[in-house]
């Protein structure tokens, strides 16, 4: 395996990034995380019926 010298970038914040040329790591800028957190009607009803699930399971083993 041939590797070439690169020159480490400090900038950069992770040692895997610091080590990659430059041409390269130009897309590696992390995304922005969203600012809203959007939850549907789907989301909601699956927490609930597991959190109501667990609840019963939890429930029949201490009784």
């Amino acid at each position: 395996m041939r590797r070439s010298l690169v020159l480490t970038d400090e900038t950069a914040g992770h040692p895997f990034l610091a080590s990659l040329p430059p041409h390269i790591r130009k897309g590696a800028e992390p995304k922005p995380a969203r600012p809203w957190l959007r939850l549907t009607r789907e989301d909601w009803m699956g927490f609930v019926t597991t959190y109501i699930g667990c609840f019963v399971a939890v429930s029949i083993f201490i009784a």
